[in-house]
């Protein structure tokens, strides 16, 4: 389909030794006047008037309308996972699923841990999922597909089993919408407001996570049966149903419909989001940068999984998004929203829920601010500030935990349970501001679209996995050294300080496209937020009346695309099919 034609135009015939056709190849590069008057000559349409303004971004309501919806997956996750530190310590969920009133470590390990198992699955599967399906679809299957797993779970009697397998299947879910929200929300909102966008991802979460607490709190001192636990459980149909339903009435992602040939829809849905005329020169520039990189991708054919890994620069990132990932839960956040209710009773304070919405409230709070910080600061500042800022509140947590608090009376020690309440509060404002939002928008704009949801996949897998890591094996661990597995998480701060000073580029305000060509031109990350597209080394740049193809071309470079296409090896009758 041409941008300013109606009708349909049928894939061109690649002969042999030819280039590969992308959609762009049947459009008009820019829209000087020259070329609007030859578009209207042969189409034998009016040419759309370029604006004089309008090329710049502006912040549209489609797209805040856009990332909030997404976001809703952030706050099923956040609540999935807030709900259960209060089920927990429930007299009816202990006494239904329980061994004589409590839970040995190995059965709470379980019960919590195997919805991060499911999520692993989830996460894996998304990647095919995205690519065939598209992203917004599966945002709603997914959404859907979490319902069943909630079913399971409020339908449980007094099978511990049936409960944690409603969780496996509810992670499933939950895993395909932490892989497809970050990716739908990366390739579609401006650049300009995509950091803070796709860090609201990790807002919404916090926000789910606060609204378990409150409603567990309510339910825990209202009823005296299963409805203490049911009722709050069964709420997570609501919030998926809200999300299943509303994100159809979005648009897809434009960067999956012009890989699928669907070109207008693509410009339309770029003018819609940024506030601007569809053939305007912002239009025009980043429509230009896509399908340079989608010829990139075609001259190469279909990319196999594996490629993540051998494909250019591509195994440096794929191992850098996990470890980020990795390093998200190893931060050791979730040790506290898991276990808070039950670590807090050892400090003396009476009611535990309370102690549980204090430190939600302080995390919902702190992500608003992280906000701000991921729209004006830059990543690599943030992300090193952050660990570094955790660091030292582990480091107070393990050792007056350890040699200040009395364990056995607490209440003889109540100025060191209120400092461990202290400092647990600052390591949330340090994550909620820094490692929570940051890592979801870095991740989610390391990768090239060839390969963006396989490896956006395997790296959020690694989230998952450390994230059953840390919640089936907290238990075992805390009984057997108490505070001093604080110091396990003080040294992974410290040494995530050092990963992202030496191996993370700085990416904030840069283009999708901007940010592959640093990683595969081996720009030095210290020197990164300094570097400009036009600073390239010698042979990434354009040869200029050169029939060869230049090495890079691997690159997915735009600057080392070959001027003669003729010199471009044969594709498939269908190019932009290329996944």
């Amino acid at each position: 389909m041409g941008f300013l034609s109606k009708t349909e135009v049928a894939p061109a015939a690649v002969a042999k030794g030819s280039a590969a056709s992308t959609p762009f190849d049947q459009t008009p590069l820019s829209n000087t006047p020259a070329t609007q008057s030859i578009a209207s000559g042969i189409n034998g349409h009016a040419a759309p008037v370029p604006l004089t303004a309008g090329n710049e971004p502006m912040l549209t309501f489609l797209a805040v309308l856009l990332g909030a919806i997404a976001s809703m997956g952030g706050f099923i996750f956040g609540y999935e996972s807030g709900q259960i530190s209060g089920f927990l310590a429930m007299a009816d969920f202990l006494a239904r699923f329980g061994e004589n009133g409590q839970f040995s470590a190995a059965r709470q390990g379980t019960i919590v841990g195997l919805l991060c198992i499911g999520t692993l699955v989830g996460c894996l599967a998304s990647g095919w999922i995205c690519d065939r399906l598209g992203r917004k679809w599966t945002i709603s299957s997914a959404a859907f597909f979490y319902i069943i797993g909630v079913v399971i779970e409020v339908s449980s009697e007094k099978q511990w089993v049936q409960f944690a397998m409603g969780r496996f299947t509810a992670g499933m879910g939950i895993g395909a919408l932490s892989t497809s929200v970050p990716m739908y929300q990366s390739e579609s909102v401006p650049k300009n407001i995509r950091g803070a966008t796709v860090a609201s991802y990790q807002l919404m979460i916090t926000l789910g996570i606060w609204t378990a607490y409150m409603i567990n709190w309510h339910t825990e001192a209202a009823f005296g049966n299963s409805a203490q636990w049911r009722i709050p459980n069964a709420l997570s149909m609501l919030w998926a149903l809200i999300l299943g339903g509303s994100i159809l009435f979005m648009p897809e992602s434009p960067r999956f419909a012009y890989r699928m040939g669907r070109v207008e829809e693509a410009r339309n849905t770029l003018a819609k989001l940024n506030g601007v005329d569809p053939y305007s020169k912002l239009i025009d520039d980043e429509v230009k940068e896509i399908d340079d990189k989608l010829k990139a991708d075609n001259a190469q054919g279909v990319a196999p999984w594996y490629e993540i890994f051998t494909g250019p620069s591509m195994l440096y990132r794929t191992l850098l998004g996990m470890i980020l990932q990795a390093g998200q839960q190893l931060t050791g956040a979730n040790f506290f929203f898991y276990y808070g209710t039950t670590v807090f009773k050892s400090t003396g304070i009476e009611n535990s829920y309370i102690t549980s919405i204090i430190l939600g409230s302080v995390n919902v709070g702190a992500t608003v601010g992280g906000l701000w910080i991921v729209k004006n600061c830059g990543r690599r500042k943030a992300l090193m500030a952050g660990a570094a800022w955790m660091f030292m509140c582990f480091m107070v947590y393990a050792f007056v935990g350890s040699f200040v608090l009395d364990a056995n009376n607490p209440m003889a020690t109540s100025t060191a349970g209120k400092v461990l309440i202290v400092f647990t509060c600052l390591f949330i404002v340090a994550f909620a501001t820094t490692w929570g939002p940051l890592v979801w928008a870095v991740v989610g704009e390391m990768y090239p679209s060839r390969y963006r949801a396989p490896a956006m996949a395997v790296a959020t897998a690694s989230n998952w996995l450390f994230n059953f890591l840390i919640s089936f094996f907290t238990t075992f661990i805390t009984n057997a050294i108490h505070y001093f597995y604080g110091l396990v998480f003080g040294g992974c701060c410290l040494a995530l300080f050092f990963i992202v000073y030496f191996f993370m580029m700085e990416t904030k305000d840069r283009s999708l496209e901007e940010i592959d060509t640093m990683y595969t031109s081996g720009v030095n990350p210290r020197k990164s937020a300094g570097w400009k597209p036009s600073v390239l080394p010698a042979d990434v740049k354009v040869a200029e009346n050169k029939e060869t193809v230049p090495a890079r071309l691997m690159a997915h470079d735009e600057r080392v695309f070959p001027e003669n296409p003729d010199s471009k090896p044969a594709m498939s009758q269908n190019p932009t099919q290329a996944v």
